[in-house]
Parts: structure tokens; C-alpha cells; sequence
């Protein structure tokens, strides 16, 4: 039997991406599955929903040498007593780390997918620290993914790697499961009407509340909105972080200061928070393939984002949403207000939004690239 070895830095990036894919990979397709991340209820999850073998091993999301030393040697010793043909590594430090062991105990396949690129957006000592690290990544893979466009071309125009770059469908490597993001199912319209007003036209942000998700311009754009047309109101959903990319005193201010802001945390259903909304805005600065801006598409939602990798590929400017530049506030603002007083146009692109999420990011089509690509990868070894 053929052993698949799925690794990322913590398990809920494997628990979130690998939903009943793992289980079906071992069970319909015969493989035997093993999934690899630093230790977590995640991964016991993992264990219990998909029947796969589960090993802990720890790793830090961030640049620790001595840390990092003691991960690649205990991914070196797992990969020589499991003997996998094939590892599948997913998120960055798993993806360095996998594929140096893999390297090192010579795994026949070696596959790392990009789901989203670091260096593009950084300076300096780090974005050449990060580059060395992505370039060493690619030399030990045998194949590698992005997972999309975007993100190839970043790999190609920053010379990471000579190697192929195969992009899976229309990219994305998780899929959206349409039936449970529907806007027409009972349960989501109940707890939707608990949160809609339909006497103010809602935006809505789904995701961290960070500078780099462009929360200092959203926040300072509605705010300014909000002063003509008071009937508005932004809901921001999702968790602060305040040591790692803090945003503004100004920003944290005005959130807590103006009523026609509010922050709710994380939730762990969003689908209400979407149905109860006019228009989603993801004014983000950076993304691999963002599936948020998905979700808001599947319940019917134009969106606002920013021209980068994956909303600019989930987005047809003026079909089913607005692409503006990133960090610039007055075009963000001019493209909120442009919907917010234009019925028609947001009707219409409503009526696009979910139409474009089924042709292109369904998720039995976008797991059927993945293990029609495995089935490539692998059969010569069956």
C-alpha cells in the first residue's frame, strides 16, 4: 500500500484544508494516510473524524534555529521509520522542514504547495531570509503547487525556483462546500435575521484584524463614509492580534468610540454574518488564495478587495465585485460608496457572485484535481 504523508506546521491548517479528504483518500482510493503537525485538540480531531494515523511533532510558526534543528531531526526519524512514498507538506515552516527530511531520507515524492507568499510584501534582511528559505524549500521538492496564479508568478518573477509549477484547476486547494454555504438555508436566514438591519446597508470584514488585512484603511474609509451617509454600519469579524501586527491607536479608537462599528470576535459560523450583509471588503495587502472572499461569493455577496493574488483571481472586476489598489483609502471609500448608492449594480453583481464560485472553486471539483493529480504523481509506484 502506498503511504501519503500530510504535514503543516500546526493542525488546524490540516484540519481546516483536508475536511474528510484524508478519510476519503485512505478509505475510496486506498492510500494509507498519515497526517504530521505540532500537537493540538486539532490534530486528536483529525485522528478521531478522519481514521488516519496521527504523529505530533512540534514546530514554530516563526524562525527559531535551535527549535527548528530539533523539528527537522524528528520529521528525519518519523520519515525513515514510516517510509513514505509520497509527503505532501503545506503551510512554510512545514513545507522547509518536510521537504529537507524527505530530502535527506530520500522520500520518492516530494510535494509542497504554496498557499500563500511571504516575501513579496517584506524588506530588507527578512525578505532575503525568506527567499533563501522558499528557494530551499523548492530545492528539496520533487513537485510543487501554487495555489494559484498569483503566487506562481511571484515564484517565477522572484527566481525561487527553475522547477515546474503546476497550478490545480483555477486554483485554491480547499473548495468550497456549497451546500453548507448557501444563503437560502432556514438555519443560516434565522440566525441572519438576529443580526440584520435592514434600515442600514451593512459592510462586513471576515478574518484577523490586523494591519496587513488593511483594517487601518477599511476602519478609516467607513469612518469618513459614515459622516454622508449615516444609515451605514461595518461589521468586523474576526480576532484581534495585538503582538504580532497590531493595528493603529487610531484604528483600535475609532472602532471602539464610533456605534456604527462593530467588532463581534471570532465566530465560528459565518455564514449569518454574510447573509446579514450588503457587501463583503477584504482591502487585504497580501494573500495566497484568500477562501473568505469565496465564502462571501457563495452567499451571494459582491466584494470589495485589493488587486493581489487570489481575490484578484476570484474577482472579475465590475462582474462580481470592485478591484481596487491596496492601501489607498480613497479608492477603497469611493468603491464602497459607488455600491453603496448604486441598487443596480450591486443587484447585479449579487446575482453573479455565487454563479462564479460553482463553475470554478466547488469543492468535489477542487479535490478531484488534487487526487487526479496524486494518481499522476503516484502510479508507478501501485
Amino acid at each position: 500500500m502506498i503511504k501519503i504523508i500530510r504535514t503543516s506546521t500546526i493542525p488546524t491548517s490540516l484540519n481546516i484544508f483536508c475536511n474528510g479528504l484524508l478519510k476519503e483518500l485512505q478509505d475510496q482510493y486506498g492510500y494509507e494516510i498519515v497526517a504530521i503537525s505540532s500537537s493540538g485538540p486539532a490534530l486528536n480531531e483529525i485522528k478521531e473524524r478522519e481514521g488516519v494515523k496521527t504523529i505530533a511533532v512540534e514546530m514554530q510558526r516563526h524562525i527559531s534555529p535551535i527549535k527548528d534543528l530539533k523539528s527537522l531531526l524528528c520529521l528525519i526519524k518519523t520519515f525513515r521509520r514510516e517510509k513514505p512514498t509520497m509527503v505532501h507538506s503545506i503551510t512554510p515552516k512545514a513545507g522547509l522542514l518536510s521537504m529537507m527530511a524527505a530530502w535527506v531520507t530520500r522520500v520518492p515524492v516530494r510535494l509542497h504547495t504554496f498557499t500563500g507568499l511571504v516575501f513579496p510584501t517584506a524588506t530588507g534582511f527578512k525578505q532575503k531570509i525568506l527567499i533563501f528559505t522558499d528557494r530551499l524549500t523548492c530545492s528539496c521538492a520533487t513537485h510543487l503547487v501554487p495555489e494559484g496564479e498569483g503566487v506562481k508568478n511571484d515564484l517565477i518573477n522572484y527566481k525561487i525556483t527553475k522547477k515546474p509549477l503546476k497550478v490545480l484547476g483555477h486554483g485554491n486547494v480547499r473548495g468550497i462546500d456549497l451546500e453548507y454555504y448557501n444563503p437560502a438555508l432556514p438555519e443560516v436566514q434565522t440566525e441572519a435575521d438576529k443580526i440584520h438591519d435592514k434600515n442600514v446597508f451593512t459592510f462586513v470584514f471576515i478574518g484577523r484584524l490586523v494591519r496587513d488585512k488593511g483594517i487601518n484603511e477599511l476602519v478609516k474609509a467607513f469612518s469618513q463614509l459614515n459622516i454622508t451617509y449615516p444609515d451605514t454600519r461595518l461589521l468586523l469579524v474576526g480576532p484581534y492580534e495585538e503582538n504580532l501586527d497590531p493595528l493603529s491607536p487610531e484604528t483600535l479608537a475609532e472602532i471602539k468610540n464610533n456605534k456604527a462599528i462593530k467588532s463581534v470576535g471570532c465566530q465560528a459560523d459565518v455564514r449569518p454574518w454574510l447573509a446579514a450583509s450588503d457587501l463583503f471588503v477584504f482591502p487585504s495587502y497580501r494573500e495566497g488564495f484568500p477562501n473568505v472572499v469565496i465564502e462571501a461569493g457563495a452567499m451571494s455577496l459582491p466584494s470589495i478587495v485589493t488587486d493581489i493574488n487570489g481575490s484578484r483571481e476570484i474577482i472579475i472586476n465590475g462582474i462580481n465585485g470592485i478591484i481596487i489598489p491596496p492601501r489607498e483609502v480613497e479608492a477603497l471609500q469611493d468603491a464602497m460608496e459607488r455600491l453603496l448608492t448604486n441598487s443596480e449594480l450591486t443587484l447585479e453583481m449579487s446575482s453573479n457572485a455565487r454563479p462564479l464560485i460553482e463553475s470554478r472553486y466547488e469543492q468535489r471539483y477542487v479535490r478531484q484535481c488534487l487526487k487526479d493529480y496524486y494518481n499522476e504523481l503516484l502510479k508507478k509506484y501501485k
